[in-house]
This record gives C-alpha cells, sequence and structure tokens, in this order.
C-alpha cells in the first residue's frame, strides 16, 4: 500500500519497530513475525480505502469495530477476525510500551464468536458460473479467470496463490509446486483448464506489464506489477460470485473446500486429498472434508481387518 503523508505516513516507521519488537523482545520466529504483520497490513489498507488519516494514536474502537464488519463482508471467518483482531491486540501492546498511544482501543472489543459450523461448499456448476461471470475481455477479467480456476483445480490456500511462482509452474508435467505453510514443499496436479487460463492470464496480459522490483518471479499481479494482496483476491471472488447470482457465504477459501468435498464425494483417496491440501494430519482433511458417519463407516467395514 503506498503511504500518504500525514497519519497513515507514521504506519511504515511503527510497523518496522514493531517488527523489531516481535524479533528481539517476543523471539517470534520469521513466520510468525511476518503473519503479525500481514494482520497490521491489512488494517493500515482498511484505513487507507476508507480516507482515514490517523495516528496509532488516534485510532478508536468504532474504527475497529468498522474494521470487523469490512473484513467480514470480504469473507473472511470469523476464526479469520480474531487471528488478525489478535495480531492488531499485540501491536497495541508495542505502542503503549513505547509510548506510541496512552489507550488501547482494542480493550473493550470483543473477538468474533467462532462458528462450529463447516463452510459452505459450491457445488460444480456454481463455481463455473462463477468463472463464467467474468469478463475476459478485459487484463483484469483474464487474471481473475486464471485466479478462479487455479484455486479451484490445485485447492490452494489464498497466502499460498499470492505467493505462486512462475518458477514452481510444470505445465508439462501437469504439476505446480507450492510452498505451504511452515515453508513444507508439495506437489499439485493442475486441470486443464487451469493451466489454459494461465497460459492466456501469462501471454496476453501479464508479458505488458511493467514488473515493479522484486516481483518478477510471482505469478499474479496488480497492475502496478506487484504481487496480489489477500485482501485483493478475496475482492475478486466476492464479486465473481455475486456477478454469478450466488447468494452463499463466499471466500477463496470457499473454493478449496469445495474442491476437497468434491474430490472426497467423488470416491478419491483420504491420504491423496491430504497430501494436496497439504494437512500433516489425516485427521484435519476428515474434518475439513466433513465426512459423513456413514461414509467412514463403510470405508471401515472395506479396509479394516476387525470389521471384515
Amino acid at each position: 500500500m503506498a503511504e500518504k503523508k500525514g497519519g497513515l505516513a507514521l504506519w511504515t516507521v511503527y510497523k518496522k519497530g514493531f517488527k523489531a519488537y516481535l524479533r528481539l523482545e517476543k523471539s517470534l520466529s520469521e513466520n510468525s513475525v511476518e503473519a503479525y504483520l500481514r494482520d497490521l497490513d491489512k488494517f493500515t489498507e482498511f484505513l487507507s480505502v476508507q480516507h482515514l488519516e490517523v495516528t496509532p494514536a488516534e485510532v478508536k474502537r468504532s474504527h475497529l469495530e468498522d474494521f470487523l464488519v469490512w473484513i467480514g463482508k470480504l469473507g473472511m471467518t470469523p476464526a479469520s477476525q480474531a487471528r488478525i483482531l489478535s495480531g492488531i491486540r499485540n501491536f497495541y501492546k508495542y505502542c503503549l510500551q513505547e509510548q506510541i498511544a496512552t489507550s488501547d482501543p482494542c480493550e473493550l472489543i470483543e473477538a468474533p464468536k467462532l462458528s462450529k459450523h463447516l463452510p459452505d461448499v459450491l457445488s460444480f456448476a456454481e463455481i463455473e458460473a462463477m468463472s463464467q461471470a467474468v469478463d475476459v475481455s478485459t487484463p483484469e477479467g483474464t487474471r481473475n479467470r486464471a485466479i478462479i480456476e487455479t484455486l479451484y483445480s490445485c485447492g490452494l490456500r489464498v497466502s499460498e496463490l499470492v505467493t505462486l511462482k512462475l518458477s514452481c509452474l510444470f505445465f508439462e508435467a501437469g504439476y505446480i509446486r507450492i510452498i505451504g505453510k511452515g515453508d513444507k514443499e508439495r506437489l499439485v496436479p493442475i486441470g486443464r483448464e487451469a493451466v489454459k487460463y494461465l497460459n492466456l492470464y501469462r501471454n496476453s496480459v501479464r508479458v505488458h506489464l511493467k514488473i515493479t522490483p522484486g516481483n518478477e518471479d510471482f505469478v499474479f499481479l496488480n497492475r502496478y506489477g506487484r504481487k496480489l494482496t489477500r485482501t485483493m483476491v478475496y475482492i475478486i471472488i466476492k464479486d465473481a460470485a455475486q456477478r454469478a447470482g450466488i447468494t452463499k457465504q463466499i471466500s477463496p477459501h470457499t473454493l478449496r473446500h469445495s474442491f476437497a468435498t468434491h474430490l472426497v464425494e467423488g470416491g478419491a483417496d483420504l491420504r491423496a486429498v491430504q497430501e494436496m491440501l497439504g494437512h500433516e494430519s489425516i485427521t484435519t482433511t476428515e474434518i475439513y472434508t466433513h465426512l459423513d458417519r456413514e461414509y467412514l463407516r463403510d470405508t471401515l467395514s472395506r479396509f479394516h481387518p476387525a470389521y471384515k
């Protein structure tokens, strides 16, 4: 985000100090530090979008309440909202310690209640409707169609999509290489439609962008030649769903969840789904794909020696 003079300009300075505080005083891992900074970036992005020229000391509870509504409308789950709020709380602990602010606007903010309900699943027809609702006659539309196809074809997390690199595309072999949580690598098969629209985007849109140094290897770029933000991907997915007339609560995670659900419902092996999703535990995959008990009972009766 380009910082403006005034209130927002100070955030860049304080973010650097916060980063040092997390590294040196909190002794957090590099991944944890980056996660906290991303949470703070989302808040400053909100301030910029809303044209709110406020310093950290001037932020009020109402700003944070409006921010939570904003990210909720983007489709972020209550769990994601709670995590982001936790990151901002830590920033204000730093601000109080360094006397950057005299009060904590997070103090009376309640974290979003975590729902135990599983996210909505899109049917294949709904995903096709979303894809076809995108206007591929525009450069942004061509990119956005490639994004939707890639998310659904490969079951990627949004963080994995925005950091996907050209050097990790192996179309001839039918795979892409993903750097997932904890910097763990995995190879994921990619479908024909995703390859088709990725190539269209690369050859007819991306090739004409003036790329900002340091962003040359990232696949998906904005009009300024910089890596897309996670928030921008949320907006793209919400817009496509709205154009397709889909009223379900949609986010990039919905496409990942639908990818896994469709595989399991089609009879795919759970271990294979686990590998493609990058889950450490098979238990996570079982919950994620909301397997019904009948499916599990049938699996036991067919494969477990004690049930035969």
